[in-house]
């Protein structure tokens, strides 16, 4: 795992005492920091690892972790180069580009500061990001597709753009995009009827059919514009070259990148030869693995090297074994950020499961997914379950995303589908530490959107470090995402038969707090009407009564019953010696609960669990929050968990 990269502060004991007793006794529910040996007491202050603290809605980094500045002692003219990007991972990269640059130190000593755009909403960041144009050479942005920091973005550097002697931007939003100025290269029509690059949006007007285009441009113009005598054919050639170069991440690319910008665009480099090679290509889409030689675009030809390797025991690579997509993001593998991916795929084999990793390189995975994992011949998938790591939507990642069609291949595969994601806007240390737990933009982009798609159990499973901008995996929500991920693909490959169901039923105390009611619905109807059907379909559904009057009786015995009514059915009663044993975090509730069993969902000496069982469907009430008199606790109380009776 990486290390966490964080600083010490101290915290006068005046402030001690605000610490929640949890805080105190440093429980984290998200805990994954190694444990700190023989640190030294104090009685005047409490010693707190930290980065940052901060209420969650900025990210709390300074851009200045991204920032390099020369020595120049040679007296060589100074390139500055300012980025703006999405995501952190192009950091390190960049850092080890422009740092070897300087080290060789032969034309030019290149000074770079990168911005997360995130970090552009922070007045003072935009103001710091605004005077950082001032003196720049070159300006690089890309994936910038949040729209009013898209704004924000065009309106500073459109201030600067004619004196700055080249614009880079990379797929992003339209209004960004016209900011490319390379020579006499401009995609300041983009849009427009006349513009070169107008049928690509005529074609397909979301960002994500954009993109994919434009790497279609990246893989053929180069070769055609070199043989034409024209300036504007060859500034654009330069352009793609210099998207080729960016795609491509590695820090040997982005190296070669800036000498063959600065020696073209940079004035006081003029007549400076610079030699630079050409990018170093990699797969558009694909199939990656950390340990395999290569890269592979067949999935027979991973399935050959992945049933050959020596590392791996015959279970992992027989027939029997759960077959696990992973969904990667491209600029995370070239770019040498792929820790986090590294720990997933070795924790799933681990523990078994048979793991096909795939990347794409555009903003549309649909592609790749269909082409990869749905057999050609029976039109069946070739995996039990399918896991993005990227955390965002399957078309259009961070633009303009298509439901539609991503559902479409979803439906294809028949699969169910996770979403888990890496940190991306907040570092590991502000997300544990924020109020507002997940950056609000990172919840829209990679929460809510990809539930469209059919995406569930978003789990944080990689942190970020506040320094080198590299993910890290969080290792206990890694084991926690592939416990989860193995589990459903082994429910996908049981029959219906084998398949145990549950089913909740409603009980809240609004109006009169009945068990199962609900405004205009009939809950027990409906219910009965479910597991009839359930039963037509194959379903182990046992002893179900003949009417739903019926089996109201058999569960709740009182079609009136409260939420704290003592004539539930009791299903199961568990004692509190096996209670402890399945609920690890049993001793984190006694802080709000006092020691189990209680008194809620509890005869004294055992938790119960109320509902009736019907061969393998469990139709069970849902259990109370134990301060349903108290709806203001309920709304706003930070410490609000549940209690023994709802955790059994």
């Amino acid at each position: 795992m990486a290390s966490l990269v964080s600083s010490s502060f101290t915290l006068p004991t005046s402030k001690v005492d605000q610490l929640s007793s949890l805080s105190q006794k440093n429980y984290f529910l998200h805990s994954f920091l190694p444990k700190k040996t023989n640190q030294p007491n104090s009685k005047s202050s409490l010693k707190v690892k930290c980065a940052a603290i901060g209420n969650g809605l900025f990210t709390q980094t300074t851009p200045e972790v991204r920032r390099i500045v020369p020595d120049n002692n040679q007296g060589f003219p100074t390139v500055k180069i300012v980025y703006v990007v999405l995501e952190a991972q192009y950091q390190s990269a960049l850092t080890a580009a422009v740092q070897t640059l300087n080290s060789k130190g032969r034309y030019a000593s290149f000074e770079v500061v990168g911005y997360l755009v995130e970090e552009l909403r922070d007045e003072s960041t935009y103001k710091t990001f605004c005077k950082d144009l001032e003196d720049a050479n070159i300006f690089v942005g890309s994936l910038i597709f949040v729209e009013e920091l898209a704004l924000k973005v065009k309106a500073a550097v459109e201030k600067e753009r004619d004196r700055l002697d080249a614009v880079l931007v990379f797929p992003s939003m339209p209004e960004v995009m016209r900011l490319n100025k390379l020579g006499s290269f401009s995609m300041s029509q983009l849009g427009q009827s006349k513009s070169p690059f107008f049928q690509l949006f005529k074609k397909k007007k979301s960002s994500a059919g954009f993109a994919d285009n434009m790497l279609k441009l990246v893989r053929t113009l180069p070769k055609v514009l070199k043989y034409l005598p024209s300036d504007k054919a060859q500034d654009a050639r330069l352009y793609i070259l210099s998207l080729q170069f960016w795609l491509g991440g590695s820090p040997d690319n982005l190296m070669n990148f800036l000498k063959m910008i600065s020696e073209s665009y940079v004035p006081a480099l003029k007549g400076t030869t610079i030699e630079y090679s050409d990018p170093v290509l990699f797969l558009d889409s694909g199939m990656w693995h950390p340990l395999a030689p290569c890269m592979y675009d067949d999935v027979k030809e991973y399935l050959n090297w992945y049933g050959t390797r020596r590392d791996a025991n015959e279970k992992l690579k027989g027939p029997n074994a759960p077959v696990i997509e992973l969904v990667l993001q491209r600029s995370h593998i070239v770019t040498g950020d792929e820790s986090h991916y590294v720990a997933v795929i070795m924790e799933l084999e681990a523990r078994g499961a048979k793991v096909i990793p795939i990347f794409a390189g555009g903003l549309d995975s649909s592609g790749p997914v269909e082409r990869y994992f749905i057999d050609p011949v029976t039109k069946k998938p070739i995996v039990n379950s399918v896991v993005s790591l990227n955390g965002f939507a399957l078309v259009g990642g961070p633009a303009r995303q298509d439901h539609p069609r991503a559902v479409e291949a979803l439906m294809k595969l028949d699969v169910p589908y996770i979403v888990a994601l890496p940190l991306v806007f907040q570092t590991t240390e502000e997300w544990m530490n924020s109020t507002l737990g997940l950056h609000p933009i990172q919840v829209a982009l990679q929460v809510a959107l990809p539930e469209l798609d059919g995406g569930m159990e978003p789990i944080v499973f990689a942190g970020r470090d506040p320094r080198t901008g590299k993910s890290h995996a969080l290792h206990k929500r890694v084991k926690q995402l592939c416990t989860r991920a193995i589990k459903w693909a082994e429910l996908k490959r049981k029959s219906k038969t084998e398949k145990k169901l549950a089913i909740t039923v409603f009980s809240f105390p609004p109006d009169k707090g009945n068990v199962g009611t609900a405004a205009y619905l009939n809950v027990f109807d409906s219910i009965f009407s479910v597991v009839k059907g359930l039963k037509r379909d194959s379903y182990n559904v046992e002893g179900l009564p003949e009417t739903s009057e019926a089996l109201i009786e058999e569960i709740i015995h009182d079609k009136e019953a409260q939420f704290s009514s003592p004539n539930l059915n009791i299903a199961y009663k568990m004692n509190v010696r096996e209670y402890q044993s399945l609920t690890p975090y049993a001793t984190l509730l006694e802080e709000s609960w006092g020691k189990p069993p209680g008194n809620l969902n509890s005869d004294g000496e055992n938790l119960l669990v109320y509902g009736k069982q019907y061969g393998h469907v469990f139709i069970g009430v849902q259990p109370t929050f134990g301060y349903e008199g108290d709806p203001m606790r309920l709304l706003f109380s930070k410490s609000a968990s549940p209690h023994h009776g709802f955790a059994a």
